[in-house]
């Protein structure tokens, strides 16, 4: 049985108790650090850990010593049990009463403050016990210049509830951020996870679906590759490597010598791997039959190099067909295959995975916490203005959201490496990383530690909160969430009362952005979707102005968001947190001003300026008109454009992207049941488009794979004939297909037509005669990838 299922099965006893009692505060602030002889090398790692962290925030480094110090002066001892006892003196049997079940990685912390010298104990069951018993101590620690403090007496017993717990740092040119740090950057990162529990890394290696360089590197791939390698080796860490499989022909025998080759020179280089995953796709794509092979093989040349570590895959990407064929294969139970990985992708859901999947073979999670949208677990009813300024890649705090994410499938599974693309997800690690520890954590503590320990004592309570503001910054339509407000207003608070070193902390400046870019982001919509009804009311008068004025009077109106703007003070803020970021962490949130990769990969200060209304289509539809000859033609246009809502007497109508406008839409099961909205329905977006859309087009409901998409309506005149119109935006698919009521075919699988336009379909009398309809829409059914396709922007019941 392999070693995470051992100590997934050893974790089911999981048992945690935290007694803190009143007490006066023990200071710290002389105090020595006990670290008995014999410290392995990652425990020897912890006592740095706890001296080197302490000294940043207090200008304090405890003296260490290994002896019990004869003076009567504040102890603060580390080590595993079994060497804390031998220096602990007369504290020695109070550690022994009190020893319990050992429990991997686990620890005890306890204060006693009854003596005449007072201590504190970190004891860990093993090293990573004493590793994560220090970052538990400087989690709750209360720290200012020449001042370190513990506020109440702590009992605290506390084991992991999941052996894995882990996140993926890739160093590589997609990144938002990564591709910029050196060697001691990615140390303290690495250190702040593990203060945090986590026990796990996962590596990229130097060839995957990336540039081959970056203007940004400190060292080329495979140099840094090993130093993340020997400094989680160093503090006693997992470490994973994803190994996509990118070449095109596994089948041939020439291209599997060459892959393993390749992955074996790689291999070789880094002191510590103790697991490959290879995902099926997303990058990659290989038939399943041809990557067991290759995976077989290529587990015989990991094990020359790293003869204890594990290979793992995962079904991303698979069609139907495919997936049925790594069903079958799984039934082979192969010996070379340690688990499986659920990631995006995969077409099926983690309990209809775990039941398919041989029990022997564990499960680990790969959730995408890092994206906002065409992702694994995009945000929820998340406004169109969001989408298309701060993006796929935004800074993008979700605790609540990933809390649910969380708790609705870990059951499922041993753990979890998260798949990140930069610093931009960073407070959805910590989240994960405390609640792989403690499922059953208050999201809310878990924010409070994190301020504590990153922005400071004072910081405490203020900035968790303003995280959790941040989160419902994006809570549902921007027009009417006048809390975005408020929550700037905390933030410039806090920016206020900000010591230098905070305003410098690229954590906390990482908030101020998004707070101040989320405010910006509201006062233009409100601004523009002002200007565009304006510019409305302008068309409407073109009967009696004449059809040229009234565009040229529309057109005037829409042009002040461009000529007199709104809260640029608020804009230039961002423009200068962007820049101090930069400096800071090396965010790189522009093309040409930070040489991003590309705008779409987190470089959202290059879309802040995007406009938030119909204005791009509007002027598009203008130039169009003004080469009508006759002003009835130019009228008749305009009145399309002015009534382009208005399904007329007795008929319907859904912006089925808009939060405000989806009456007749099915949502399904929702966000709280299904994170990634495998069974309910969505809102999607399409951000890139060669012509003008209109911003309706700009967001569709959608479903996944081969769930439908389902409108109903009711109170339908029994009497009447209805036709469709509809507007299939998004992305292009091999075909879409309309039925009504489950039994009459609308339209057959039909491409979608580029570029974009309303169309219309006849209804059948019956179909409606019972006053009810439900019109469902269908994607080609089978196909892999993505899932996205069936993808509806607008709909009208049109009663003829």
């Amino acid at each position: 049985m392999n070693r995470l299922l051992v100590a997934s099965l050893l974790s089911i006893a999981w048992h945690a108790s935290t007694l803190l009692a009143s007490a006066a505060p023990l200071d710290l602030a002389k105090a020595v650090v006990v670290a008995p002889a014999g410290l392995s090398g990652p425990e020897k790692k912890a006592v740095a850990v706890l001296r080197e962290e302490v000294e940043k925030r207090t200008q304090i480094l405890f003296p260490v010593t290994d002896a019990w110090p004869a003076e009567q002066i504040p102890v603060i001892t580390v080590g595993p049990a079994s060497l804390v006892e031998q220096v602990a003196g007369s504290y020695a049997s109070l550690l022994a009463a009190e020893r319990g079940e050992i429990r991997p990685e686990g620890y005890r912390i306890r204060t006693v403050t009854d003596r005449v010298a007072p201590a504190m104990l970190v004891v860990g069951n093993d090293a990573r016990g004493v590793l994560f018993g220090v970052g538990h101590v400087l989690r709750l620690l209360h720290m200012a210049p020449r001042s370190v403090r513990l506020v109440e007496a702590l009992n605290i017993s506390t084991a992991p509830r999941y052996p894995l717990r882990g996140h993926q740092l890739g160093y590589r040119p997609k990144t938002n951020s990564y591709d910029a740090w050196t060697v001691s950057m990615w140390e303290q990162y690495i250190r702040d996870l593990a203060v945090f529990g986590t026990n796990a890394i996962e590596l990229i290696p130097p060839r995957s679906d990336d540039d081959d360089d970056s203007p940004h590197f400190p060292l080329p791939k495979i140099e840094m590759m090993v130093e993340m390698s020997r400094i989680a080796d160093e503090y006693g860490l997992d470490v994973w490597i994803w190994y996509p499989a990118l070449d095109k022909d596994y089948a041939d025998p020439k291209t599997v010598a060459l892959a393993l080759e390749e992955w074996d020179a790689v291999f070789q280089k880094l002191p510590r791997i103790d697991a490959i995953f290879v995902p099926g796709g997303d990058p990659g794509h290989t038939q399943p039959k041809y990557l067991f092979a290759l995976l077989e093989q290529a587990t015989k040349v990991l094990h020359q190099s790293h003869p204890e570590a594990q290979m793992w895959m995962s079904p991303q990407s698979f069609n139907q067909e495919w997936m049925e064929e790594f069903y079958q294969l799984m039934q082979q139970e192969p010996a070379w295959l340690t688990g499986i990985v659920f990631g995006p992708q995969v077409r099926v859901s983690l309990p209809e995975l775990r039941a398919a999947v041989p029990e022997r073979y564990p499960i680990r999670r790969y959730p995408d916490i890092t994206h906002s949208l065409h992702s694994q677990y995009p945000v929820p009813d998340w406004d169109t203005a969001y989408a298309l300024t701060e993006g796929r890649e935004g800074i993008n705090p979700r605790p609540l959201g990933q809390a649910v994410i969380f708790r609705t499938l870990q059951s499922y599974a041993t753990g979890f490496l998260t798949y990140s693309e930069g610093c931009n997800d960073d407070v959805n690690k910590f989240v994960w990383s405390g609640l792989g520890w403690d499922p059953d954590a208050e999201v809310l503590e878990i924010l409070r530690q994190y301020s504590r320990f990153f922005i400071g004592d004072q910081s405490t309570d203020d900035f968790a909160q303003g995280l959790l503001a941040l989160e419902q910054n994006w809570a549902g339509p921007l027009l009417t969430n006048a809390g975005v407000y408020t929550t700037l207003e905390q933030f410039q608070a806090m920016e206020r009362s900000a010591s230098p070193q905070v305003l410098l902390n690229w954590r906390f400046q990482q908030a101020l952005y998004r707070a101040y870019y989320d405010a910006y982001n509201r006062s233009r919509l409100l601004y523009e979707t002002a200007l565009e009804d304006e510019a409305m009311d302008r068309l409407r008068q073109a009967p009696r102005t004449g059809s040229l004025l009234a565009m040229e009077q529309a057109e005037a109106a829409l042009g002040r968001a461009v000529t007199h703007p709104v809260a640029q003070s608020w804009r230039a803020r961002v423009f200068e947190l962007a820049e101090a970021l930069y400096q800071s962490v090396r965010m790189q949130l522009s093309v040409p001003r930070y040489k991003a990769i590309a705008v779409r990969r987190g470089a959202n200060l290059d879309e802040i300026d995007v406009p938030l209304n119909n204005a791009p289509w509007l002027a598009d539809r203008s130039h169009e008109i003004r080469k009508m000859a006759a002003e009835d033609d130019r009228l008749r246009a305009l009145d399309e454009i002015v009534n382009w809502t208005n399904p007329g007497p007795g008929g319907f109508y859904d912006d089925l992207g808009s939060l405000a406008s989806q009456t007749h839409l099915v949502r399904g099961l929702g966000f709280e049941k299904d994170p990634a909205f495998l069974r309910s329905s969505l809102v999607g977006f399409g951000l890139r488009t060669t012509h003008p859309w209109r911003y309706s087009w700009r967001n569709h409901a959608e479903s996944l794979n081969d769930e439908p998409l389902e409108v109903t309506y009711a109170g339908l005149d029994p009497t009447a004939q209805y036709k469709v119109r509809v507007v299939y935006a998004g992305e292009p698919v091999p075909g879409i297909r309309l039925v009504a009521n489950d039994r009459d075919d609308i339209h057959p699988f039909i491409e979608k037509e580029i570029p974009v336009r309303p169309q219309e379909f006849d209804i059948p009398r019956d179909a409606t005669s019972g006053g009810t309809l439900t019109l469902t829409w269908y994607r080609t059914p089978g196909l892999g990838g993505a899932g996205r396709g069936c993808q509806v922007a607008e709909v009208w019941l049109i009663k003829q």
